[in-house]
């Protein structure tokens, strides 16, 4: 059984456990109050969710009490600039929720180079900040709560999502960006799969376009962008050719391409043969010598920079940048075929939440893999 809205004097602490009578047969129903909705200036109004005969424990997390607000430990940047202005504190706000929320208690998040970017000011032009702002695109973790109106979800399942504000023990998505995570996935490795696999998926799918049997370059191709690229390609019957650092092409091979390219050897890519597309990772001047290798109406996809001079020599090219979008179906096809061992992601370092920033400073150094950041309290 579940009411939308419970109304409690704002005098009691609206996170206790409530023993009340519900409905019109009166069947004594705990309520878990998860969430400010509105304030009357008398009393606050909580979206509330209920079970007939429920346990208080059911729903019990550790919650703070400050300044009349619900807070939670979070790591906060409050202005622009190095990994030293990413601070881990105890008294940040609570996400606002709603009717189609899932409150997920997180298990970890990951770094993303579009997590240092952000923090560094890089993008202010195109994605800036409001602060003080919590970074972090991908969470997994537990159900704590959903509201009224979802469907699919319900507290204590495991999930995962492609989200914002996730460097955070509590994230509030929205239900349609929510997936489960199959048995089998480690909870905390969970939170690598978002938005990498989005990334280099939609980057050959959607960006490059790529039809069974054609040829595709894809750059970076041992990164975890470019192994999920790889993974969708190899999937649509593409032929793949895995663009890597020279010492890095035995490792490339065992990915299972067709090819394996030197992308650090001008040699080797002055002498390349034309492909119908490339699905680009790395940018900059390896995208810019490496577009002239696509066929006249080919596709060039990329995720990072492509210098203006590039586009405008190859006018016969089709350029796409992407950036991932939600689509909580391809994550749980990404999260079961690495359950099955078909896709392999792998994790280079597990670290704490509020050791944010020394990930930050591991993160742009590179060469270090995948970076994960545990949620306090966390037992992953």
């Amino acid at each position: 059984m579940r009411i939308q809205f419970g109304v409690i004097d704002k005098r009691l602490c609206p996170r206790q456990y409530l023993l009340v009578n519900v409905g019109t047969r009166g069947f004594p129903t705990e309520v878990c109050v998860i969430g400010l909705l509105s304030n009357d200036g008398q009393a606050e109004s909580y979206l509330v969710e209920t079970r007939v005969g429920s346990r208080a424990s059911d729903f019990k997390a550790k919650y703070s009490w400050s300044s009349g607000r619900y807070v939670m430990r979070a790591v906060v940047l409050h202005e622009y600039g190095g990994p030293e202005k990413l601070k881990f504190e105890d008294n940040v706000s609570e996400p606002q929720i709603s009717g189609s929320t899932v409150l997920i208690a997180a298990a970890a998040a990951s770094v993303n180079p579009i997590d240092w970017k952000l923090r560094a000011g890089v993008r202010q032009k195109d994605s800036p900040l409001s602060f003080p702002a919590i970074l972090g695109r991908d969470v997994s973790g537990i159900v704590r709560a959903v509201g009224a109106n979802v469907k699919h979800f319900k507290a204590g399942e495991r999930v995962l999502a492609l989200s914002n504000a996730t460097y955070a023990e509590l994230v509030a998505v929205d239900d349609s960006e929510v997936t489960h995570l199959p048995d089998g996935v480690d909870l905390a490795n969970a939170a690598a799969i978002p938005l990498i696999s989005l990334t280099g998926d939609q980057l050959v799918r959607l960006a490059t376009n790529v039809k069974k049997g054609q040829v595709v370059l894809i750059t970076g191709a041992l990164g975890s962008v470019g192994r999920a690229a790889v993974h969708t390609a190899k999937k649509m019957g593409a032929q793949v050719i895995a663009g890597v650092r020279g010492k890095e092409l035995d490792n490339a091979r065992s990915l299972g391409v067709s090819d394996v390219l030197a992308i650090d050897d001008d040699n080797e890519i002055e002498n390349f043969r034309l492909v119908d597309a490339i699905a680009d990772t790395v940018g900059g001047d390896v995208a810019a010598k490496l577009i002239a290798k696509v066929k006249q109406s080919g596709s060039f996809g990329y995720t990072a920079v492509l210098p203006e001079s590039a586009a405008a020599k190859t006018p016969t090219v089709k350029i796409t940048r992407v950036r991932a979008q939600p689509d909580p179906s391809k994550v749980r096809e990404f999260a079961d075929d690495l359950r099955d061992g078909k896709f392999v992601l792998p994790i280079g370092r597990r670290m704490p939440l509020r050791d944010a920033a020394e990930a930050h400073v591991l993160g742009e150094k590179g060469g270090i893999g995948k970076i994960l950041l545990l949620a306090p309290d966390s037992k992953e």
